[in-house]
């Protein structure tokens, strides 16, 4: 019987051949504020229909998986406003205007858990919300994180900070609890893909 641990990886599958982008025939301001803004684009269609497109702007983020020289990870339990719920999140932010995403990463693990990585490593990164919005996020893993100061989150932040094992990782991801997309996503890559520091 052949050993699959001495298989080679199946080669990545090719990105869909690109469509031609849609023909922007104007644009109007809806809204902005220092957090976000709102636009409405009106489109040429290839068909030669004209319609609508709203366009939500928000700058790029980071999320940060920390990750403990003994495999455990650093989570925050964190309370949103939006759908008022409290539950258990990666550090993540906005990337400042001018800052690199790996200075953002090590930012904002610091400020919301008190934390430092020996190294951040590069995850792949995805886009939140690519059906409204050219919002992207940037993934990383800190690698052998310590606790250098306490946390020091936002005035509109309210977060709670804990470690959890590995096993109760897993065991939040297979009951559900893992609501938040930039957390579920950036603990899968990192199982996934285990990068060394």
């Amino acid at each position: 019987m052949p050993d699959d641990r001495s298989r080679e990886p199946p080669e990545i599958p090719a990105d869909p051949p690109p469509f031609e982008p849609f023909r922007l025939q104007g644009t109007h301001r809806i809204y902005d504020s220092p957090w976000c803004g709102l636009r409405r684009d009106e489109l040429l269609l290839p068909d030669g229909r004209r319609q609508d497109y709203h366009v939500f702007e928000v700058s790029d983020a980071v999320a940060v998986v920390p990750v403990l020289p003994d495999g455990s990870l650093v989570m925050i339990g964190q309370y949103r406003y939006p759908h008022g719920k409290t539950h258990w999140e990666i550090p993540a932010g906005r990337i400042d205007d001018g800052e690199q995403p790996q200075a953002a990463a090590a930012r904002e693990l610091l400020e919301e858990t008190g934390y430092r990585a020996r190294t951040l490593v590069k995850l792949p990164g995805f886009y939140p919300t690519s059906g409204i919005s050219a919002h992207y996020a940037h993934l990383f893993c800190g690698i052998d994180c310590e606790r250098v100061e306490r946390p020091a989150p936002d005035a509109a932040e309210q977060i709670v900070v804990r470690v959890f094992g590995p096993e109760e990782i897993e065991a939040l991801l297979r009951g559900g609890r893992i609501e938040d997309g930039f957390t579920a996503l950036a603990i899968l890559y990192y199982l996934q893909l285990r990068p060394e520091g």
